[in-house]
């Protein structure tokens, strides 16, 4: 089962289905949840939300380890691809997006390790610098380096450390036994394969800048024509460790002066204003995202490298989706007691106490059953509210105009004597205080749904009916609670 809701804070309904019902072999969960396996009842019980954690992202470094087993099967091929996914096109963009919302992110990066610093810094540096994109066919030359990087210069590097006729001290080959020789891959634009990589990761490279995409192939293979690639040239400081040991123990050689420089270029977050991303949240059911076409395409060249047969699209949706097959009889009970909840639900005006979550394990047997648990309650103004609540706004005024983000202002501080500082939506910072003077300017005189869709890029698609703002607000009577839980969300309807 896939998921029928996302957020209830969003959508809005009485009850949402989990994911898949977390149903493993013998073992199960069974709920209403939201992406957990937990009772979510409207208005009743709390929902768990996963919080953001400081991904640790990192352009290509001056050293890599050695895999001590070359991989054998596809299965670690794919994990390699979903990392990578994660790493190209999820943690940038979150990375950028925590820095651009708020000052103490580099001060927190800087607590980690120096390696660790260095690594998120130089990720927050290319992304928002280095390889920021200003059209789709810088996309497509992203991508092209990227394959090139990926699958030719980093193996002859490799190669170029560790020549296939190496000999260690014993007299043993190197590449031998679980360590398997690879060799590099020459880019050819009428290969599938090589065409599938780089019209994925041009798209999704593309979304991440809010850039809109292209699938004609014609199109990206001239392009492609004028992308120049530098030869190879091996580097003979390239430090490579056999074993995580001497991985870690390098830790703490970095180069201090450039993390200086990185720190004094990213010291003014004003100055990247406007830079948000786009997280992508990998999605392996949609043929339409570029996700799984990127995820095959980057497994199977993996493969190729390491002359490793490729895996067809299915599998690849099943071992990159983590997709672990049901039980019948493990099924049969998830959905049973599903339904039992269901009635409770439907009979309505039910107390919490009547409500169950529920675990069991058919090998044992076991079954568990738990109360739900009530959401925590705040105030704002000493109005009470909970995760379930929002601050709904009709955008439109009666004579069919959208309000101006001055107006906006306005209403909240005649209707609520609220004095908003700030107002987002998703990544995009809509209003601060402390912006610049002369935008605003300009955006006051501007309606929200006209900056959202100037900020993302593209404008708002026609059958969303509403914004989802989260705001900031200050005022002689914001006390202690506020301040540390803030308020509910706004709805604000522009349709």
């Amino acid at each position: 089962a896939e998921f029928l809701t996302e957020s209830p804070l969003r959508f809005f309904f009485p009850v949402g289905l989990n994911r898949d019902q977390y149903i493993l072999g013998h073992s199960s969960h069974f709920c209403f949840g939201v992406r957990v396996i937990r009772l979510v009842v409207q208005c009743s019980t709390v929902g768990q939300w996963l919080c953001q954690r400081l991904s640790l992202l990192g352009g290509m470094v001056k050293h890599f380890l050695l895999p001590e087993v070359a991989p054998r099967g596809s299965v670690l091929h794919f994990k390699w691809a979903r990392e990578q996914f994660e790493g190209l096109f999820k943690q940038p963009a979150e990375n950028v997006n925590m820095y651009l919302e708020g000052p103490s992110f580099i001060d927190q990066t800087m607590t980690l390790q120096e390696g660790q610093t260095l690594e998120i810094l130089e990720g927050l540096y290319n992304s928002l610098v280095v390889d920021k994109p200003k059209s789709f066919a810088d996309c497509v030359a992203w991508a092209r380096r990227h394959w090139q990087t990926q699958y030719n210069n980093i193996l002859r590097q490799l190669l170029h450390n560790f020549p296939h006729d190496q000999v260690t001290t014993s007299g043993a080959l190197f590449w031998s036994g679980p360590k398997r020789c690879p060799h590099p891959l020459e880019f050819d634009a009428n290969n599938y394969r090589h065409m599938d990589y780089i019209v994925a990761a041009a798209n999704l490279y593309a979304e991440n800048y809010f850039i809109k995409g292209s699938k004609d192939r014609a199109a990206i293979k001239q392009i492609l024509q004028s992308v120049d690639i530098l030869p190879f040239t091996p580097k003979s400081g390239v430090i490579i460790y056999t074993n995580d040991q001497e991985m870690e123990a390098a830790e703490d050689s970095v180069d201090k002066d450039h993390l200086d420089k990185l720190k004094k270029h990213l010291s003014s977050r004003e100055a990247f204003s406007g830079c948000e991303m786009h997280p992508i949240e990998f999605e392996k059911d949609d043929d339409t995202n570029f996700h799984m076409d990127f995820i095959v395409a980057a497994s199977n060249l993996r493969a190729e490298n390491y002359d490793i047969p490729p895996a067809s699209r299915h599998k690849s949706r099943r071992i990159a989706g983590r997709i672990i097959p049901a039980i019948a009889t493990t099924t049969a009970a998830v959905a049973g007691l599903v339904c039992l909840e269901l009635y409770k639900v439907v009979q309505g005006d039910r107390p919490l106490s009547a409500f169950r979550n529920g675990f069991f394990n058919l090998a044992l047997p076991l079954f568990a059953f738990s109360f739900p648990v009530s959401p925590p309650k705040h105030k704002y103004l000493d109005k009470e509210w909970t995760l379930w609540d929002r601050i709904d706004v009709k955008g439109i005024k009666p004579n069919g105009d959208e309000m101006t983000l001055a107006e906006f202002r306005d209403y909240f501080k005649m209707k609520h004597s609220l004095d908003i500082i700030l107002i987002t939506c998703g990544t995009c910072m809509v209003y601060a205080s402390h912006q610049d003077p002369a935008i605003l300017k300009e955006r006051l005189a501007l309606r929200i749904s006209e900056i959202v869709a100037k900020i993302r890029g593209k404008a708002i698609e026609e059958h969303q009916k509403l914004l989802r703002l989260v705001i900031d607000c200050s005022g002689e009577n914001i006390g202690e609670e506020e301040e540390e839980f803030g308020f509910p969300p706004v709805c604000y309807w522009i349709r």
